[in-house]
């Protein structure tokens, strides 16, 4: 279906994955560095939400020799629901691993290889089955390292290791961007949840997946450099406490951490942490932003949509 751009050099150990990259308007240049990234090493899917100039970016996409597939969305039909299309596309090919991407990360060099021989290596550790791993996340702003965070402590509460190897740890949380799913557990842990439209997708699939007994691991073997939220000067935001989004953003958000904490399988942690951080920064909004109308109107629908959920 694609015309080859060059003569990459294919690890067989890569065959039995595949990359799943989910766009929305994209950013031309960083996407096609991804795509170019990601076609030395796997064999990838694009997914756009109808995006408005997709089609001038089409030959570009599909002219990468291991792009097997393009699949344009009418209309926005959501973060989950076009995860879960790459999800099940992959599925239905017999790929073992699938890897999910936002149109503007950055890999590290032999990111698939390393993520893979990662999970392979932590898996001899695992009892439960590992559901997914994730690599070391990055902020491109700011440099900043994020940790691997567990919301089931009070203290030491990130970067715990896992079985006691100094390159994996124990995780309760993983982005979506980056991260590699063992397809066979999903059966089991089930798809993304498609209500959510947009935010707080991988906090509940996490949660999920953690409280039917499977293990999330982190690890340090590969890095993914990637920009949560909005650039802004709240020093919060800066410290990388808060994530910035826009109004309309806002109104995910907040509408569905207020439904998680209502499902039985957050972990408590989460919840009293999150309660404080939702609160912390609604509060700096309502009061800093110039916007500050527009966000109480979309964090009291939000508040009052999450009831709506399933």
């Amino acid at each position: 279906m694609t015309a080859s751009d060059g003569n990459e050099s294919i690890n067989p150990a890569q065959s039995g994955s595949c990359a799943v990259v989910v766009t929305y308007n994209p950013d031309i240049t960083a996407l096609l560095k991804l795509v170019s990234q990601l076609n030395k090493e796997t064999d990838f899917l694009v997914i756009d939400n109808g995006s408005v100039a997709i089609d001038e970016l089409a030959s570009s996409i599909m002219g990468y020799r291991r792009c097997i597939e393009l699949i344009r969305l009418n209309e926005n039909e959501g973060l989950a629901k076009a995860l879960n299309r790459g999800i099940n596309w992959a599925r239905s090919r017999n790929y073992e691993y699938v890897f999910l991407f936002d149109q503007d990360s950055i890999l590290c060099d032999l990111f698939i290889a390393r993520m893979v021989d990662a999970h392979i290596e932590a898996s001899r550790f695992s009892e439960n089955g590992i559901a997914a791993i994730g690599p070391r996340i990055i902020n491109p702003q700011t440099m900043r390292q994020a940790p691997f965070k567990l919301f089931s402590k009070i203290f030491w509460r990130s970067d715990r290791s896992f079985a006691g190897q100094g390159e994996y740890f124990i995780a309760d949380f993983l982005i979506t961007s980056g991260s590699l799913l063992t397809l066979k557990y999903i059966d089991e842990v089930g798809n993304m949840k498609e209500s959510y439209f947009i935010d707080n997708i991988d906090l509940e699939w996490c949660f999920r997946a953690k409280s039917l007994g499977f293990d999330l691991v982190g690890t340090d073997a590969a890095v993914l450099y990637h920009a949560i939220g909005e650039r802004s000067s709240n020093p919060l935001v800066k410290a990388g406490l808060l994530a910035q989004h826009n109004p309309s953003r806002t109104y995910y958000s907040s509408r569905n951490r207020i439904h998680l904490y209502g499902a039985a399988y957050s972990p408590l942690g989460w919840k009293l942490r999150d309660m404080i951080r939702f609160t912390l920064k609604a509060s700096w909004l309502l009061i800093t932003s110039g916007q500050r109308r527009q966000y109480f109107q979309t964090i009291r629908s939000g508040i009052r949509d999450a009831k709506t959920l399933v």
